[in-house]
């Protein structure tokens, strides 16, 4: 019987054409060729229109969303397809729920399946019979093959023996077990990537630092010729890689990543390298082959990229930065748990710790609290600093020793990529060489390659003689010994210009775990949380309201309440500047610094003719009056002749008016005095 009708032949015919994966569509091109032959075939049956379908190369039929397939459904229900072909079933789907709809459809519309076997008709009984248990047996061949092949590479991964592909850092060996790179050069990027990150603690810096100083990292392509090593400089992503992956730790790992299913719009949505925490690893063999670290230093630096995450909320402390408050990611509130976050106000690391996830997060009315980060800084940092005094000396053994290897690693990166373009070169040479000089079509371009390699190895010797000559000193003995001195005096070594913000807070997070502080009206309580699972309880004073520690000290303030009656602002700042007096940021004075000083602590401004009031003179004015020099007149005061009162070296003599009518007085100028109490000093009487 011949189920193809003149109905069916005056629609459409839909070719179907489908391969699961990607490495299908490179390796298999002979399926491939196979489901295009059918629209020969649907030729020769008799359909004139002849339609392909291969929007789904590289998709699954496992139940997951295929463009080409809505595609048929649609052309289907519109009556437009009058048959579906494909080579089997498999190809058109490979679970129950697609197959059946499609039966459904074409039953509805009458449409008719091919494929390499016959032709369906699926309102016939025994055809849709038969077409149910092809699809049966599909989605049952695909479900066997898959649990067989997932269970044999589990079995394979236990025992620590598959390998899909080989991280940078190794190779395979004849034995197929994992070796470290023979190529120096790789092992050296490797460590030296490690020990920066151990240095900087951020991901993100020691990408900066190894292309701040042109290092390319090593990575593995794959091409035509199999597995290469190419030389990059390196982005983030590479450094997060390589710091993240266990196997550096001598670690075989399977099951890192994983899939995750749901259904959205009625289909199957398959997520992979979905990231699995470290319990929910499959397989992990710790020193299953060699490593570049310990396993114990892998587990920190994830510690500690982790903890770099920003954006987190109270869940991690955030990464180190050079803004101020040291404490930051380390304080928590004592009332609500909440971490606490900091205000920054200006350059001078000042700033201002506060807990408002309350007030923003919770609608309430109030912060939790607020406070400044100056005095509570100094109090943790001398408990720390009390701790780890002991540790000083190893720590400017370890500063001498790391001087001396961080200039040696850039040199030593060049020396070695020079030498192995030194290799390049000489291998390309004798490449050049072996050709016959006739054919040109092969020597010009070994001539080219040749030359590129002389132009590489030329370009590494300059770099690495201005690395040499960048190359820092070695340290005298007095340099030496001042690092040895300040390992001895960690105080100094804390508060040395030279010391940054963001090493201050690393040394911090690595012997505290959190502080909890709880506040009360004066009063600041603290509770350390050391790594090491002890705790300290510590004591903070809050400033008073309107307190803060630019605050001139008690002295200048009364002495420049006492020159304000003498003087005017601006011959104030004079005397100040030459004391060497400075404001409480540090700065000279200057008129305008006096007159606002004046002004904020009610000190009125100097008014002329007040001394006249008070009946008082200053040196010049009582010499006027008496006739003598100033000198004689100082020499009077010094002798306690004349009485008078000086509020500091510099500040002008006060004299009061009355005194300069005393006896002694005027008998000193009746009668004059010797310029020295030296008895063989004399006056001369000039005739």
């Amino acid at each position: 019987m011949n189920k193809i009708t003149s109905d069916h032949l005056s629609r459409s015919a839909y070719v179907y054409v489908r391969q699961s994966t990607p490495d299908q569509l490179v390796n298999n091109p002979e399926s491939r060729r196979r489901q295009y032959a059918l629209a020969t075939r649907a030729q020769l049956l008799g359909w004139e229109n002849v339609i392909v379908i291969d929007d789904d190369l590289g998709r699954s039929g496992g139940g997951t969303a295929r463009p080409g397939f809505e595609r048929l459904l649609t052309a289907i229900c519109t009556g437009s397809a009058g048959a579906v072909l494909a080579v089997e079933a498999s190809r058109l789907a490979r679970n129950g729920r697609d197959w059946h709809t499609l039966l459904e459809f074409c039953t509805l519309v009458n449409s008719l399946i091919i494929d390499e076997d016959g032709v369906y008709d699926p309102k016939l009984t025994n055809d849709r019979l038969l077409l149910g248990m092809k699809g049966t047996f599909s989605e049952l061949e695909l479900t066997i093959l898959r649990q067989r092949s997932q269970e044999a590479l589990r079995l394979k991964a236990v025992r620590g023996d598959l390998h899909t592909s080989v991280a940078v850092g190794y190779v395979r060996s004849s034995d197929d077990r994992l070796e470290l790179d023979p190529d120096r050069r790789v092992r050296e990027a490797l460590h030296l990537a490690f020990r920066k990150f151990a240095e900087f603690g951020s991901v993100r810096q020691v990408a900066i630092w190894l292309c701040d100083n042109g290092i390319k990292m090593p990575i593995v392509v794959y091409g035509p010729r199999g597995r290469m090593v190419e030389w990059r400089l390196p982005r983030y992503n590479t450094i997060h890689r390589l710091l993240t992956n266990p196997i550096y730790a001598g670690a075989y790992v399977f099951g890192r990543t994983g899939s995750q299913v749901r259904i959205e719009a009625g289909r199957k949505l398959v997520t992979r390298n979905v990231r699995r925490t470290q319990k929910d690893w499959e397989v992990l063999i710790r020193g299953h082959h060699d490593g570049y670290i310990s396993w114990q230093d892998y587990e920190n630096n994830q510690r500690t990229i982790n903890g770099n995450a920003n954006m987190k909320g109270a869940m991690v402390p955030g990464s180190v930065r050079n803004g101020g408050g040291l404490l930051v990611g380390l304080l928590r509130c004592g009332r609500c748990g909440r971490k606490l976050k900091v205000q920054h106000n200006g350059l001078r690391g000042v700033a201002r710790y506060l807990c408002n996830d309350a007030s923003v997060n919770h609608g309430r009315r109030t912060k939790c609290i607020a406070f400044g980060n100056v005095r509570i800084d100094a109090a943790v940092s001398a408990e720390v600093l009390s701790v780890i005094a002991p540790l000083g000396l190893d720590a400017a053994l370890q500063a001498i020793a790391d001087r001396e290897r961080a200039g040696r690693e850039r040199l030593q990166h060049i020396e070695l990529a020079l030498e192995q373009a030194r290799y390049e070169a000489a291998r390309a040479h004798r490449q050049y060489d072996a050709v016959d000089p006739e054919n040109r079509l092969v020597a010009g371009d070994l001539e080219r390659r040749w030359n590129e390699r002389l132009a590489e190895v030329a370009r590494l010797e300059d770099d690495l003689r201005i690395a040499r000559d960048k190359q820092p000193p070695t340290l005298t003995d007095a340099e030496r010994a001042e690092i040895l001195g300040l390992g001895t005096d960690v105080e100094r070594l804390w508060s040395h210009p030279a010391a940054s913000a963001a090493t201050r807070k690393r040394i911090l997070r690595a012997v505290l775990e959190e502080i909890i502080v709880t506040v009360e009206p004066r009063i600041l309580h603290l509770k350390l949380h050391w790594k090491g699972g002890d705790h300290t309880a510590l004591e903070v004073v809050k400033n008073r309201a309107g307190q803060h520690r630019w605050k001139t000290d008690a002295s200048t303030e009364q002495l420049i309440c006492d020159l304000a009656r003498l003087l005017p602002d601006g011959s104030i700042a004079s005397v100040l500047n030459r004391l060497g007096t400075r404001t409480a940021k540090g700065n000279t004075w200057t008129q305008q610094r006096v007159c606002v000083f004046r002004n904020d602590h009610n000190i009125p401004v100097y008014r002329d003719g007040e001394r006249a009031e008070r009946g008082e003179l200053i040196l010049h004015e009582a010499a006027s009056r008496l006739g003598l020099s100033k000198m004689t007149v100082v020499r009077l005061i010094k002798d306690g002749i004349l009485p008078a009162k000086q509020s500091c070296v510099g500040a002008p003599y006060v004299i009061r008016e009355i005194d300069l009518n005393r006896q002694e007085v005027r008998h000193a100028v009746t009668n004059g005095r010797a310029v020295s109490q030296d008895p063989r000093q004399r006056s001369f009487d000039y005739q």
